[in-house]
């Protein structure tokens, strides 16, 4: 009942300044809403790495020639053939596709469009293990893989810029001197994260590229897919293994080719975007505790306007811990009032940001709950010192302030 009145009184007096008092928290309200604007942005950026680099395939590992150290002669690693390839495919255990890559930039005609290009050579594995989906058309044709057809499947970005509304299924464009009919064109993933156009390329038969194109019969780069039931740092080291024994690396020798998790890529950036989105977390929090400070200044100058009306409460039998706990109270209304104003400000402040940078929302009500719970301990904390400064007055010294 005495905690319902002194809240009551908190309020009217807070009623009574209002002005001052939406000044008061205004510190509070900005560091509210600047944490969880931060926060929730951070997490919305993490979301969209993690959401593009499983785009790019499920459970998928790259293998390339080289080696992440550069010597000499690693530098000048052969590169994989179609034997290598259906070696990965049939012999290690845990492989659900894999799919051989060999990329060139070209330009790519039709009629009087032209458009720069990436035209990649590989067959049907490489639409399951990237996770492509096919707006119309079809795949590859198994005689077409075998004969080298000239046959493609286009990405949503060269349908646009040669194409535009028209339907490219049975025309044909120019590859370089090569006539090449699109049976396919596949849906849109639009750009990464790092800004790379992922539907700007022309996907033709491995056989196709190699004789029409290339002029050799090397694959750049082969894309495995591991199957669900098997962990892909498992399934890494069995094509470590089998890659030293096809390319006759001895035991003290180092490798001269490279796998790639992509999920050790997306740990390795989740981490990242994690220790920023605490790092801006922590520096937005810095100006709660300016609000803090605020509050404190405030409550020590109504100390002092209301000293006469503190000295009449202690006067008629009011005792210290009452007096303590009305300014107390106060300040802790003032706190939260301002961490529920920055918790909308923060929601609307960070959906709209989201919507402008293109990041998915991330709702965390953990960070709400914790916010608001942050802002009524900075009410506590820093409304202490006014509130025992009130209660310590001397009632006869207070009745005679002027």
């Amino acid at each position: 009942m005495i905690l319902w009145a002194t809240f009551l009184m908190a309020l009217r007096e807070i009623r009574r300044n209002a002005m001052r008092s939406v000044l008061t928290t205004l510190g509070v309200v900005i560091g509210v809403a600047a944490v969880i604007a931060m926060v929730t942005l951070g997490e919305g950026a993490t979301a969209r790495v993690t959401g593009e680099i499983s785009g790019l395939g499920r459970n998928m590992l790259i293998v390339v020639p080289g080696s992440a150290r550069r010597s000499a002669a690693i530098s000048n690693a052969a590169p994989f053939d179609r034997d290598d390839v259906r070696a990965i495919a049939t012999e290690v255990p845990g492989v659900r596709a894999a799919a051989p890559s060999a990329s060139r930039p070209i330009l790519a005609v039709y009629g009087n469009k032209n458009w720069s290009t990436i035209v990649t050579g590989s067959d049907n594995a490489f639409f399951d293990v990237r996770s492509w989906t096919f707006l119309a058309g079809r795949r590859f044709e198994e005689a077409e893989l075998l004969s080298g057809a000239p046959v493609c499947v286009i990405g949503a970005t060269v349908r646009k810029e040669l194409f535009g509304a028209t339907d490219p299924i049975g025309a044909a464009i120019r590859v370089r001197n090569v006539a090449c009919e699109v049976v396919g064109h596949l849906d849109s993933k639009g750009r990464s994260t790092f800004g790379d156009d992922q539907d700007d390329f022309v996907v033709m038969p491995l056989v196709t590229f190699q004789r029409r194109i290339a002029g050799n019969d090397d694959v750049a780069a082969v894309f495995v897919s591991a199957d669900d039931t098997v962990s892909t740092e498992e399934v890494q080291d069995r094509l470590e293994i089998l890659m030293r024994q096809r390319r006759r690396i001895g035991p003290a020798d180092e490798d001269d080719f490279l796998v790639r998790d992509m999920k050790e890529i997306t740990r390795v950036l989740e981490t990242a975007t994690g220790v920023l989105t605490t790092l801006l977390g922590a520096i937005a929090a810095v100006s709660l505790l300016v609000g803090g400070i605020g509050i404190m200044n405030v409550m020590l100058v109504s100390v002092t306007e209301r000293t006469r009306e503190i000295g009449v409460r202690l006067a008629i039998g009011a005792r210290e811990r009452e007096v303590l706990l009305q300014f107390l109270v106060e300040a802790v209304v003032l706190s939260t009032l301002g961490g529920l104003l920055g918790i909308g400000l923060g929601l609307a402040g960070s959906y709209g940001a989201a919507r402008a940078l293109s990041l998915p929302f991330v709702f965390l009500p953990q960070i709400i709950v914790i916010a608001f719970v942050f802002s009524a301990i900075v009410g506590i904390a820093f409304g202490f010192f006014p509130a025992r400064k009130a209660a310590r007055l001397n009632p006869i010294d207070a009745l005679r302030y002027e």
